[in-house]
């Protein structure tokens, strides 16, 4: 099946992922590329419309990033965002001044536009009050203070007067704020009227088509011959598992690798999921002491993951030897992966992330990654309509190296049992208590979320082992045993994160279930930072 699809060119910006998520939910297929790909690469590429991403440079240095001049002159729409705006402005023969040499002010968060023309791209838009007003989200230092020839302006706020441009006849538009934010209201009508109704782009992009799609593929790529497949229990490696043996069923052996970092019970359930009842060839290797004995004494963060990384690699390599048959190596790369491993031009490495990288080089396979074009949610959509339980596939994030980044310091066994049995009482008192209209009426949730488990209205749930002993008192004698965090947030893209507002009889009960259940644990406490400045795992 061939999907018209939007053509998405990157500037650096942090948020550049955000844009490609929000034209998937208007079910229009579209792909990120670098923005200095080739006119060759344009003309080929075959968009019903392109997006300019924003990013970090000024336009007004003159060796800052340009797009190719082939956007605008294959006569399809573009939307230039913010930095996007601003090369599409200079390109077209406007004008972009920093602010310290305009005079106006920069913009930094909630920002209220005034539309002041009628378009395509905006009409009935406006927010709710009907007076064309729209809450949006700045981030700009730089602003265009000429219009290109043919241009008009189609918003404004009082810091900025070309907020928004457009050429409807060559359908060309630019906005100064970030559509693809929450933080701005209609900025998803937006998108989805741009790709829907500008480009003419048909809603095409469904999880249903995409699975003969695939299957097609890995039939096509495999062939007779077998593949092998690291298995971590995550939703990822779960959908590709289920995903691959649909497609050519015992030609795909899965290695699962147990290290003795994950949630309470989890090998176990893994081997139920796959190996009983979906058939599933798994060889499971129990490998918790190697990995133990390699993190003794380590308790730098990011010496952690290396080791945790590295020994998996180890063990996998070392199992996958004796499937001398396999000639394919696949993995649950995810669209997100692949982005950020084509340009390392928007953000800073924040931390090392675990994978099976370099594996297909060193074993000699051909590598397989049948999600590599889904984020998470189109992954999690697949998974359900694939037959896997939902309750697994809609699963809280779980980080690679496990509980390894949620034991602070060094890892022991002791401590990774006592967090295994702790974080297993959280969820399973989230996902027992469901909101009440008392909680509603509170301002925990909303109206319509009453009925729903906690577990389904936070983003992320977990607990953190604290290797820092504090005194209590536990029947007629004192303690001076461990602290455990529990942490919760709700988040819609995992860049930035508000603290879960859990009910205090909730926490409580967890409370009172930890210390009584948890043998060498006195003491917890609730988590209530956001992201930023804060991260949503502690390493």
């Amino acid at each position: 099946m061939s999907h018209q699809k939007i053509l998405i060119l990157d500037f650096g910006s942090q948020v550049t992922q955000l844009i490609a998520r929000r034209v998937r939910e208007a079910k229009v297929f579209c792909e990120i590329h670098p923005h200095d790909v080739s006119d060759d690469f344009i003309h080929g590429y075959g968009a019903k419309g392109i997006i300019l991403s924003g990013g970090p440079n000024s336009v007004t240095e003159g060796d800052t990033p340009r797009a190719p001049q082939a956007v605008f002159e294959l006569g399809v729409p573009v939307l230039g965002i913010c930095y996007g705006m601003q090369t599409m402005a200079v390109q077209l023969g406007g004008k972009v001044m920093t602010s310290e040499s305009s005079g106006k002010a920069r913009e930094f968060g909630y920002a209220k536009v005034t539309v002041t023309a009628r378009s395509v791209f905006m009409d009935g838009i406006a927010d709710a009050d009907g007076a064309g007003i729209l809450e949006v989200w700045m981030s700009h230092g730089d602003s265009v203070v000429e219009l290109p020839p043919g241009f008009v302006t189609l918003a404004a706020t009082l810091a900025c007067p070309i907020a928004a441009m457009m050429d409807e006849k060559r359908r060309f538009y630019g906005v100064q704020f970030h559509p693809e934010v929450t933080h701005t209201a209609q900025g998803q009508a937006m998108l989805e009227r741009f790709a829907r109704v500008i480009c003419g782009c048909g809603a095409d992009w469904r999880m249903g088509d995409y699975i003969g799609e695939a299957v097609s593929a890995i039939r096509a790529q495999a062939g007779n011959e077998e593949v092998i497949l690291g298995l971590s229990g995550g939703v990822d490696s779960s959908v590709a598992a289920a995903l691959v043996h649909r497609a050519i069923g015992g030609q795909l052996t899965c290695v699962f690798v147990d290290h003795g970092l994950l949630r309470l019970d989890e090998g176990d359930r893994v081997m139920n999921m796959f190996a009983r009842h979906l058939g599933v060839k798994v060889i499971r290797v129990d490998a918790a002491r190697d990995f133990m004995e390699k993190l003794k004494g380590i308790s730098d963060p990011e010496e952690k993951r290396k080791i945790i990384g590295h020994e998996f690699i180890e063990v996998f390599q070392r199992e996958a030897r004796k499937l001398p048959a396999a000639k394919w190596l696949a993995q649950g790369t995810i669209y997100p992966d692949v982005i950020e491993s084509a340009g390392k031009n928007s953000a800073h490495t924040i931390k090392s992330h675990h994978n099976v990288g370099g594996l297909p080089e060193r074993m000699r396979l051909k590598l397989l990654e049948p999600l590599k074009k889904l984020f998470k949610d189109e992954v999690r959509e697949l998974g359900v309509a694939l037959g896997l339980p939902r309750e697994m596939v809609y699963r809280h994030p779980f980080p690679g190296p496990g509980l390894g980044v949620r034991v602070l310091g060094e890892i022991k066994p002791e401590y990774a049992r006592i967090l295994q049995q702790a974080d297993a009482i959280f969820i399973e008192e989230l996902r027992g208590t469901k909101a009440t209209p008392a909680d509603a009426a509170a301002g925990l949730c909303a109206e319509n979320d009453v009925g729903k488990s906690w577990y389904e209205l936070t983003s992320q749930a977990f607990a953190v082992f604290l290797p820092v002993r504090s005194v209590g008192v536990m029947g007629d004698g004192r303690t001076y045993e461990y602290v455990v965090a529990l942490r919760a947030v709700v988040t819609r893209d995992f860049m930035t994160a508000h603290w879960a507002h859990l009910p205090f009889d909730l926490l409580g009960r967890v409370s009172n279930r930890v210390i009584n259940e948890t043998r060498g644990i006195n003491r917890v406490v609730y988590d209530i930072s956001g992201k930023p400045p804060a991260t949503i795992e502690w390493e």
